[in-house]
């Protein structure tokens, strides 16, 4: 008769083949996971793209937006400054995220299923804080969507205070009877959204330079099947 093992024991042998796999460098079957970088303007599009990329690749998706509003609503000193900086739509210093993006690159579910970066680094001194511990993508996904279309996309938002329903003046019109209680973000105004794009433009060029083999621009301004394919076709080419 074969051995038999307890739910318990596979499950801590699982574990320990994650752990081990994760100090390596690859997952539990042997092969290097998918790093995938992906970076765009406000309003580009990521995260309709992102959501998509982990479905189709079961990738973690890491947002350091996300990571710095956790921080933001926990209400920490790092939080507390973050906030600052993100209510004038400049840039996190970069020892806010550096370390916070180490350590979640490094835990053994993103080694095991790989990993999706979502708008980092954001600057050439991030760049060169990842590159120094030795991070770096399989491709670079570079979302372009002209200026003037992402401040029509911005500006036409307005949110429902009591579902949540976010709606589009143009794009997607709320019902006329909820106009009058929707409200708008105090940093969706063409002002803060041309800021920030003027923000965006003068980091990325130096952001890109660092990933010159990798990187692979995408048509942002077509429908988002279109978008999807070619960063499907993308990404499929760079994992054969």
């Amino acid at each position: 008769m074969g051995q038999c093992f307890s739910s318990e024991k596979q499950s801590g042998a699982k574990a320990s083949a994650v752990t081990t796999a994760a100090s390596k460098g690859v997952n539990a079957s042997g092969a290097a996971p998918l790093k995938v970088m992906i970076a765009g303007a406000p309003a580009a599009g990521k995260g309709t793209q992102c959501a998509r990329i982990v479905e189709e690749y079961g990738l973690v998706h890491i947002s350091v937006g996300d990571l710095l509003r956790a921080e933001v609503a926990a209400g920490t000193a790092a939080g507390k400054k973050a906030k600052s900086y993100m209510d004038n739509g400049d840039l996190v210093p970069n020892e806010v995220v550096v370390e916070m993006v180490k350590n979640k690159l490094a835990e053994p579910a993103v080694v095991e299923h790989g990993w999706l970066l979502d708008g980092y680094p954001r600057s050439a001194e991030q760049a060169e804080a990842i590159e120094a511990e030795d991070i770096r993508p399989d491709v670079f996904l570079l979302v372009n969507v002209p200026d003037e279309d992402l401040v029509e996309r911005v500006v036409g938002r307005r949110n429902d205070p009591e579902t949540g329903e976010i709606y589009h003046l143009k794009f997607k019109p709320p019902p006329p009877e909820i106009v009058d209680r929707l409200e708008q973000r105090s940093d969706d105004t063409e002002e803060m959204v041309r800021r920030r794009l003027d923000t965006y433009h003068k980091n990325v060029e130096a952001v890109v330079g660092y990933y010159k083999d990798q990187l692979v621009e995408i048509d942002g301004a077509k429908d988002m099947d279109t978008v999807f394919q070619s960063i499907k076709t993308t990404i499929d080419k760079a994992r054969a």
